[in-house]
C-alpha cells in the first residue's frame, strides 16, 4: 500500500512556520535562536503541527465541496479572504488559551500576537494555493480516467452490439440454406424453418425502436406456433389478442420471455394461458402455466430471465410499468402491465 504523501505537508509547515517566527523574533532581539526554555519550544512546536494538520484538513474539505476543476475555475479573492479570516480567528484563540494555560509564552504581549499572525497567515495562504492546485490536479486526473472508462465501455458496448449482430445474421443466412435444401415433399420441416427465419428476422431488424403492437402480436404468434411443434399434443393452449391493439407502439421482445418461461416449465396438468389487451391506454399482458411441485422445490428452475426482462422494463419505461410474479401451488402466472404514451 502506498504511503499518502501529503500527510507530510502539515508536518513541514508546522516546521517552517515556527523556526521561521523563532529566526523572526529570536534573531532580531537578542540575535541567538531557540534562546529560551527547550521545553516551551518543544510544545510550542508541537503544539504548531497540531494546528497545521486542523487547517490542512479544514482547506481539503472546502476544495472538495467546491468542485474547482468540475467548475473549471481557481481560487477568488474572496476564497482567500475567507480562508485568511477563519484562520486567524482560530490561530488567536488558541494563542489566547495556550497562553491562558502556560503553554505558550508571549512575553511581548501584543507584539508577539501580531508577529505570529504576520508569519502564520501569510504561510497558511501559500500553503492554501499549494494543495488547491494539488486538489485540482487530482480532480482532474480522476474525472479523465472516469472519461476514459465511459468511452471504453461504449467501445465495448458497440463491439459487443456488432458481435450480436454478425451471429444472428449468419444464423439466418443458413437457415435460408437450409430452407431450400429441404425435399418439396417435407412440408413440416420447410414450415418450421420458415416459422424460425420470421422470428430471428423480427429480432435482427426491430430492436432498435418501437414497433406497432400489431407486429409483436405475429412475432408471438409465430413463437407460439414454433413452441407448439416442439411440444406435447397433451398441451391445452388459449391465446387471447385484442383486437383494439394494433398501431400502438411499444419496445419490442419484452412479452417474449414470459412466454418463453411458461412454455419452459410448463408441466402437471400441461396447460398454458395467455392474454394480452388494452385496458385504460394500458397494454395488460398475463400468461400462465400449470407447474408440478418439483419446481416450487427446487429453487434453481428459477432463472434469471425474468431478472434481465425487470432491469430492461425499469430501463425503457421506468415507473410506467408493472411486474407482477404470482405462484401457487400448482401454477405460476406473470402479468405485465405497460402504460402507453
Amino acid at each position: 500500500m502506498r504511503f499518502p504523501y501529503r500527510w507530510l505537508y502539515p508536518f513541514f509547515l508546522g516546521l517552517v512556520i515556527f523556526n521561521t517566527l523563532r529566526a523572526v523574533t529570536d534573531l532580531t532581539k537578542n540575535g541567538t535562536f531557540w534562546i529560551g526554555s527547550i521545553r516551551l519550544h518543544i510544545i510550542g512546536q508541537i503544539a504548531v503541527i497540531i494546528m497545521c494538520y486542523f487547517f490542512d484538513r479544514r482547506m481539503r474539505k472546502r476544495l472538495q465541496r467546491r468542485k474547482y476543476i468540475a467548475e473549471k475555475k481557481q481560487s477568488s479573492p474572496k476564497e482567500y479572504g475567507i480562508i485568511f479570516l477563519t484562520s486567524a480567528i482560530h490561530i488567536n484563540i488558541v494563542l489566547v488559551i495556550g497562553q491562558y494555560i502556560g503553554i505558550f509564552h508571549m512575553g511581548d504581549g501584543i507584539i508577539d500576537y501580531m508577529l505570529i499572525n504576520v508569519v502564520f497567515l501569510p504561510l497558511l495562504l501559500i500553503y492554501y494555493a499549494i494543495i488547491s492546485t494539488d486538489v485540482m490536479n487530482k480532480n482532474y486526473n480522476e474525472q479523465v480516467l472516469q472519461l476514459e472508462k465511459v468511452k471504453n465501455q461504449q467501445l465495448e458496448t458497440e463491439l459487443n452490439f456488432l458481435k450480436a449482430q454478425y451471429h444472428p445474421h449468419f444464423l439466418f443466412n443458413a437457415l435460408n440454406t437450409v430452407y431450400f435444401q429441404i425435399d418439396e415433399e417435407n412440408k413440416q420441416a420447410k414450415y418450421t424453418v420458415e416459422l424460425l427465419s420470421e422470428l430471428l428476422r423480427y429480432q435482427l431488424y426491430n430492436v432498435q425502436q418501437k414497433v406497432q403492437v400489431s407486429e409483436e402480436i405475429i412475432y408471438l404468434n409465430a413463437y407460439i406456433e414454433l413452441q407448439r411443434i416442439r411440444m406435447s399434443e397433451r398441451l391445452v393452449l388459449k391465446t387471447n389478442f385484442d383486437t383494439e391493439l394494433a398501431e400502438q407502439k411499444i419496445h419490442p421482445l419484452l412479452f417474449q420471455p414470459l412466454l418463453e418461461n411458461a412454455f419452459k416449465y410448463v408441466d402437471g396438468e400441461y396447460w398454458i394461458n395467455v392474454d394480452l389487451k388494452l385496458e385504460n391506454n394500458k397494454i395488460r399482458f398475463i400468461v400462465g402455466n400449470s407447474i408440478s411441485t418439483e419446481i416450487i422445490s427446487n429453487p434453481k428452475n428459477k432463472g434469471i430471465g425474468l431478472e434481465n426482462l425487470s432491469r430492461k422494463l425499469e430501463l425503457l419505461y421506468s415507473d410506467k410499468q408493472t411486474l407482477r410474479i404470482e405462484q401457487k401451488e400448482d401454477s405460476f402466472s406473470v402479468e405485465l402491465i405497460i402504460e402507453l404514451d
